[in-house]
């Protein structure tokens, strides 16, 4: 039914396979055996003769059926957005250990990519964020993408960017440390081809839309593979490993890495231990890249040295070229401080210590500055669309924020998805005194941790004047401060306007039996839990 789509599609476009100067199509699958496909390959033939157009984007469809093969799979290059390109037009490459790649990537073989991502927290952090998108990116061109947990370099810990060692983690934490990252990672990643709001626009990007770098925007639940490198790190010897890696690697350009020279340089000094993790991740892509047919490592432009590491042992010991290596910049502030921490520390991934609401709400307060790069670097917006709101943002009548909300919804979107998207939307909604949105115990829940909070019985609730419970609760300091904002019109009860003085709480006020919201104007808040 896949293929059956696929060719329909194919068809009604107008889009067919020009080989070697003759059409192409059906003796690509001479080996289906559906009885189906058997009926409309005459239908699919008439409409080859009436529509005698050429295509030059194809992108072969994966299957499990059994009975579909491909006979004949070197039709030469497969024409795919040129992904190098892209990422280089939005700001998202340092460097490359080779411009190769750029042609490379244009190969009818896929290439496949990997990011590491040592376990050292419970959840990622937004600067691993960056790492996610650029595998994202590639696998949007039509690439396979490749998540590496370091259960065993984490046992080791990178000294990249780092001025003093890392704590040492014990075997509980990291297991469990794993099965969050893997998770987020894997949710993230298999997201965006059901989430049509995250696919390519190809009319829109100006790598995507010749006939050249055009693909069809297929995705594919094996476009991404989570690996850990304990599984081949566990039984690893250290005589092996001094006899199979050690001999080829050269103390001389291991001491000239940037991560080791700043360390060296430190009253801290560095460890062998530290010293050595340049190698553990080096032997990683060697691993991946003999036994897994990965061939581009990627990471932060601190992962040069490491990165490279990698590629001169494949060099050196397969005797081979084909690895590449692929950097991005740092996440920075235009003041140059880094982008991902807030007051409360880092900013992370996974809800359960963020919510999304947070979440949204810190790419919500990006500067005007910085807002556009980061429409560039952290979504899949189209140029032409980034560059529309940077407009807009220069004329008068903007209103102020809509580039950042737009920045706060597709980030968050990428990352918690849609549901986690309209959870922070409504929660945002909530916080608005006024908002018609009806609120419910989850909403509040929710905010509960960003605004203050307390807890009281339901005895004590019930039939109290809300004069008193403003005071009681710490929303406001005395009953005469009460009166004077309600006169105003600054008090509100589950962010309805409240008139009269003499209001009580009522049975139907209790959002869901649960919960409060006290409002004294726009910003001072409390959650009012109720038991």
């Amino acid at each position: 039914r896949l293929l059956m789509a696929t060719i329909a599609g194919m068809v009604a476009s107008r889009s067919f396979l020009y080989c070697n100067n003759k059409l192409v199509f059906f003796p690509l699958f001479t080996k289906v055996k559906s009885s189906l496909f058997h009926s409309q390959k005459t239908l699919f033939s008439r409409k080859l003769h009436k529509n005698p157009a050429f295509f030059t984007s194809i992108r072969c469809i994966q299957s499990t059926h059994n009975s579909l093969e491909m006979e004949n799979q070197d039709v030469g290059i497969v024409h795919r957005p040129n992904v190098v390109n892209i990422l280089e037009e939005r700001g998202l490459i340092e460097s490359t250990t080779s411009e190769n790649l750029r042609s490379v990537c244009l190969n009818s073989k896929p290439l496949k990519v990997y990011c590491g991502f040592d376990p050292t927290a419970e959840s990622l952090h937004l600067g691993n964020l960056l790492g996610i998108i650029v595998l994202s990116w590639f696998q949007r061109c039509g690439h396979n993408a490749v998540a590496l947990i370091g259960g065993a370099t984490a046992r080791v810990g990178d000294p990249s960017g780092k001025s003093i060692e890392r704590p040492e983690l014990d075997v509980e934490t990291l297991e469990k440390n794993t099965v969050g990252i893997v998770d987020a990672v894997s949710k993230i990643l298999s997201r965006w081809n059901k989430n049509s709001n995250s696919e390519i626009s190809f009319e829109n990007n100006s790598n995507l839309n010749s006939a050249e770098n055009g693909a069809l925007n297929v995705g594919l639940d094996d476009s991404f593979v989570i690996m850990n490198n304990y599984d081949w790190w566990k039984d690893m010897k250290m005589l092996d490993f001094m006899r199979e890696v050690g001999k080829f690697a050269r103390v001389g350009t291991m001491m000239a890495k940037e991560s080791v020279k700043k360390r060296l340089e430190s009253e801290q000094g560095m460890s062998y231990t530290e010293f050595t993790y340049q190698l553990l991740q080096g032997y990683d892509f060697l691993y991946l890249f003999k036994n897994e047919g990965v061939n581009v490592q990627i990471g932060g432009s601190d992962q040069w040295g490491n990165i490279t590491a990698g590629t001169d042992l494949i060099r050196k010991i397969l005797q081979v070229e084909g690895a590449y290596g692929l950097t991005f910049p740092l996440l920075l502030k235009s003041d140059g401080t880094k982008f991902g921490k807030s007051e409360d520390g880092a900013i992370w991934l996974s809800p359960s210590m963020l919510s999304p609401y947070k979440f949204y709400q810190y790419f919500f307060s990006v500067p005007d500055v910085d807002v556009v790069r980061f429409l560039r670097i952290l979504t899949f917006l189209s140029n032409e669309e980034i560059n529309v709101l940077e407009e807009e943002m220069k004329r008068p009548g903007y209103v102020p924020n809509s580039a950042q909300r737009r920045l706060a919804e597709e980030v968050t979107r990428f990352v918690h998805g849609e549901e986690g998207l309209l959870e922070a939307l409504k929660a945002t909604e909530a916080l608005r005194p006024g908002a018609e949105t009806k609120l419910d115990w989850k909403t509040i829940e929710g905010i509960a941790e960003d605004v203050p909070s307390c807890s009281l019985a339901y005895e004590e609730v019930l039939n109290a004047s809300l004069i008193d419970l403003s005071v009681s609760t710490g929303l406001l300091e005395s009953k005469s401060a009460v009166r004077r904002l309600l006169k105003q019109g600054g008090l509100y009860l589950n962010n309805i306007k409240v008139a009269s003085e003499g209001k009580t709480i009522e049975t139907g006020d209790i959002v869901d039996g649960k919960v409060l919201l006290l409002s004294a104007g726009k910003k001072n808040k409390m959650v009012v839990r109720i038991s």
